[in-house]
Parts: structure tokens; C-alpha cells; sequence
């Protein structure tokens, strides 16, 4: 983890409310200072990279909203001409706004260390109600069918056990449990771990999957490589278990990778680009016209699940949601609503 370029600022050297706006811009080599500072801030309580992205952007996004000025001179006010800026001007969905409104809270709370009181009336984005785009089983059927190879066991992974893209994309030889039929997501959204199914479907293809990649982790091991990045403090604790075989990721990319610092080189998992790209082309491909991701297979997972008869509480873990407030919104399927009523005009 990089050290900060400068100290946070402490009670006592922070400027104070009161003392009225500095004069002039911050120079671009400032901007970076405080990111490097926001970054340590992030790393430093384990927030992923995805945040720590976000939060970096939607920081510079604020100090060039208000004409580069010291984030020390600004408060209440500017960040909510900010927020409602974001809602009025930028027409950003109220997730969206949320983010923005939680990276600056984290730079004044963590690394200005001066937490922001009320923020007066924020004009708030609307939450849309939408439903999630969810694909029939046949629909299903037709987009795995237009995939191959490790694209099509992950879609049926994706499918088959409510994953994420990301977690199953980060999946470690460990986290598989044939035995159990059982697939444990490390560090998922929100920094938890959960369980979920793994398909018996899956289990002879995935097996043969691994089996492949356990060859070329041996080849590289071979060519004196074979490394793979461990999650937090593990590389200091365990130095030698970057090259084991069950740390290795399951899906890992075809290159390896070099880090400049040490010259020593790896793999990392697959980019999430790529399968993206081609389940997207497996959709135009099947003839359908929903606009259908690889998040889509989740949403499908869940509906699917609950058509079926699961229990909501059962749906819930398997999801990971924190609230089944969350998991509610696939219980649309319940409630036919227009499927479920026959048309007057099929009644003659």
C-alpha cells in the first residue's frame, strides 16, 4: 500500500468554517496530493477498487465543479449546489447521486477531517421504479447456446448460481466445493462472503476447465512464474502461497502480467470486457430484443428461483442483498399483473 504524499490534516491544522473562502485555484499537482491522500484514506479501510474509483472521480468532479478551489475553503453549501447540480443539470439516476454525495462525506470525514453538518434542501434525483430485465428459461437456453468454451461456463455460472460478473470473474480454486455442490464468494459487495449453489450441471465441464488451467499454472511454475496476487496482508503472512494451486484464479487470463516493480510476473483473472463483449453477441445472435447483460442472468437466477416457489429469505442469501427489501423487486413474478389476466378480446 503506498504511503500518502502529505498528513492528513488534523482538528488542529484544518481551517476552520468561519474563516471565509481562500482566495485562488489549486494547482494540478495539489489535486493529486489530495487524491493520493483520499486513496491511502480508502485502501487503508479496505474499500475495493471499484469505490476507490469512483470516489476519486466524483472528488475531482466536485473541485472542478467549483472552479478548482480548495476543498479546506468549501462546506455545505457548495457541496449542495453540487449535489443538486447533478439531479437538475446532469439528470443522474438517484444512485448516481448518492455515490457523489458519499465520496465527498468520506473526503471531509476521513481526510479533511472536518465532517459536514446539514446539508440544507438537496434537490434529490427521482428513484425510478424499474423492473429488472429478466430472460425466460428459453431465452436462456438460446443465449448459452450461442457460447462456448470458458464464456459459456461462466454465463452458466452466472445463471446457474445468482454471481455476479465480478465475484465469479474473482473466483479462486479454494471456492470451489464439488463435494458440497457449494461456491463461497470472498469479499463480495459490501465486503461480506456468502455462499451459494454450484449447478451439477456445471460440475463435470468446470472440472475439466480446472484441469486445464492446472496445466498451465504448472507450465509457468516451470518457467519460473506462477504467481497470482493475494488478497490483503496474505503475501506478507504467506510469502509462498501466491503459487500454490488454490490460490490460482479460476478464470484466469491468457497473458501473464509483469509488475515493473519486481519484474516477477503472473496471471490475473479475465478481464470483465471480454465476457461481456461476447455474451452480448450471444444475445443478438439468439434473435432476442431485451436488452440483456450479464447482470441479466442474475436477475433471471433470482426470478426464476422464486417462480419456482423458494423462499424469499433463501433468495436473499444466495444474492447477498443486506435487506430483502432488495430481493422483493423479483417478486413481480408473483403477481402476474396483465400475463396473469386474459385478454377479452381471446375470450371470443
Amino acid at each position: 500500500m503506498p504511503e500518502p504524499t502529505t498528513p492528513p490534516l488534523s482538528p488542529n491544522n484544518s481551517p476552520r468554517r468561519d474563516s471565509g473562502p481562500m482566495s485562488g485555484q489549486i494547482s494540478k499537482h495539489q489535486v493529486l496530493k489530495l487524491l493520493d491522500r483520499i486513496r491511502y484514506a480508502l485502501r487503508s479501510r479496505h474499500y475495493s477498487p471499484r469505490t476507490e474509483q469512483a470516489y476519486l472521480m466524483w472528488v475531482r468532479r466536485f473541485v472542478n465543479f467549483h472552479d478548482r478551489r480548495p476543498p479546506e475553503s468549501m462546506a455545505e453549501p457548495e457541496v449542495n449546489s453540487f449535489l443538486s447540480d447533478l439531479a437538475i443539470n446532469q439528470k443522474v439516476s438517484a444512485s448516481t447521486q448518492t455515490q457523489a454525495l458519499s465520496a465527498i462525506l468520506f473526503l471531509y470525514r476521513h481526510v479533511l477531517r472536518r465532517p459536514l453538518g446539514n446539508l440544507g434542501e438537496v434537490v434529490r434525483a427521482r428513484l425510478p421504479a424499474r423492473l429488472p430485465v429478466v430472460l425466460s428459461q428459453i431465452e436462456v437456453r438460446a443465449v448459452l447456446d450461442q457460447l462456448d468454451g470458458q464464456n459459456a461456463l461462466i454465463a452458466g455460472l452466472l445463471y446457474g448460481s445468482g454471481m455476479r460478473l465480478s465475484e465469479c470473474l474473482q473466483l479462486r480454486v479454494q471456492d470451489i466445493d464439488p463435494s458440497r455442490n457449494e461456491i463461497t464468494i470472498r469479499n463480495g459487495k459490501g465486503a461480506k462472503d456468502r455462499v451459494t449453489m454450484l449447478p451439477t450441471s456445471l460440475k463435470e465441464p468446470l472440472r475439466q476447465h480446472l484441469a486445464r488451467v492446472r496445466a498451465i499454472h504448472e507450465q509457468d511454475l516451470k518457467e519460473g512464474f506462477g504467481r497470482v496476487i493475494m488478497p490483503e496482508a496474505l503475501a506478507r503472512k504467506y510469502p509462498n502461497a501466491a503459487t500454490e494451486w488454490r490460490w490460482q484464479w479460476v478464470f484466469p487470463q491468457q497473458r501473464r502480467w509483469r509488475d515493473r516493480r519486481t519484474g516477477q510476473e503472473g496471471r490475473h483473472h479475465m478481464d470483465e470486457s471480454i465476457v461481456q463483449r461476447a455474451f452480448k453477441a450471444a444475445v443478438e445472435r439468439a434473435g432476442l430484443t431485451k436488452r440483456a447483460s450479464c447482470h441479466t442472468l442474475r436477475h433471471s437466477f433470482a426470478t426464476h428461483l422464486l417462480e419456482a416457489g423458494s423462499d424469499i429469505r433463501t433468495v436473499q442469501e444466495l444474492l447477498g442483498h443486506k435487506d430483502v427489501k432488495t430481493t422483493m423487486i423479483y417478486t413481480h413474478v408473483l403477481n402476474r399483473g396483465p400475463s396473469g389476466v386474459i385478454s377479452p378480446l381471446d375470450r371470443m
